[in-house]
């Protein structure tokens, strides 16, 4: 059941979604969320495309049940393999990934049609962002890298200082050290998508080793502007007067509660209780 109050739906194989939850609040401060972390069978990289629309699919009918009225893909792979097998099932419900909004921020903002995009291993070797890119410009070229190490030290909550920095630097030089020539510096890509909805909070740490005139776009936050632009305004919107965001959220996870409240932190800026996540059963 939904409806024009219903919140909105937000599912992740675990916590990197919630980068794009806290996009979403910023651009839609009002609404209500339900967010789902489906921890018990993280991450969905390295499972087949037919697993990860199956358990897209269980992930879509848990929030549904709760009423929602718009559903957020916040995982790159499942925006990869199941949105159409997600829109296909609720075809009433507006249905939104990760994968579309940034690579066509991306093109908008290269002039040198030369792209990086960088995300897990599953991410870069399914080719969804460069097939996307290049669904929307044919000339641009595609330079694409995983960096699963991110992954790992964004949920150690090492997002900035040197270890974060060391590890951007070892991963992007080879993609952005130009040289000194002109024709070596036409080489290098003058936009980098954050292909992965942990990337985000690496922000600081991968700026600081970019060149100046990279452009760096955020997947989380184009998914988010997205959502805004499309999603009428609630009928019913929440009204939280002067409390944290959070208490706008129902969380849910399929494992771990304290786990997922220790790690959701270094996400949002603020601390979840394990008490306020609820465990369900997929």
């Amino acid at each position: 059941m939904t409806g024009a109050g219903g919140a909105i739906g937000v599912f992740d194989s675990g916590v990197g979604g919630l980068t794009v939850l806290r996009a979403l609040r910023s651009v839609l401060p009002q609404e209500r969320f339900v967010y789902l972390g489906d921890t018990a069978r993280l991450p969905y990289g390295t499972k087949s495309a037919a697993s990860v629309v199956r358990y897209s699919l269980q992930c879509a009918d848990a929030l549904v049940a709760r009423g929602i009225r718009c559903l957020v893909v916040a995982c790159n792979t499942a925006s990869a393999s199941a949105l159409d097998a997600l829109r296909l099932r609720y075809p009433g419900i507006p249905v939104f990934g990760v994968i579309e909004p940034g690579a066509a921020a991306a093109v908008a903002v290269s002039r040198t049609r030369h792209i990086a995009v960088i995300g897990t291993e599953g991410t870069i070797g399914g080719g969804a962002y460069q097939a996307a890119i290049r669904r929307l410009d044919a000339r641009v070229r595609v330079t694409a890298l995983a960096c699963s190490l991110f992954v790992a030290v964004a949920e150690e909550g090492w997002v900035e200082g040197p270890i974060a920095e060391a590890i951007a630097r070892r991963y992007l030089e080879p993609i952005f050290c130009g040289g000194q020539s002109r024709a070596a510096a036409c080489e290098v890509p003058d936009t980098l998508v954050l292909g992965c909805t942990h990337f985000p909070v690496l922000a600081a740490a991968v700026r600081a080793v970019l060149p100046d005139h990279v452009a760096l776009v955020d997947s989380a936050a184009t998914a988010a502007a997205a959502v805004a632009r499309e999603l009428p305004a609630a009928a019913n919107p929440s009204g939280r007067g002067g409390l944290s965001w959070l208490a706008g959220v129902s969380w849910l996870a399929t494992d771990g509660a304290a786990r997922f409240a220790r790690v959701s932190g270094i996400f949002l800026g603020e601390a979840l209780r394990p008490e306020d996540v609820e465990i369900i059963d997929l």
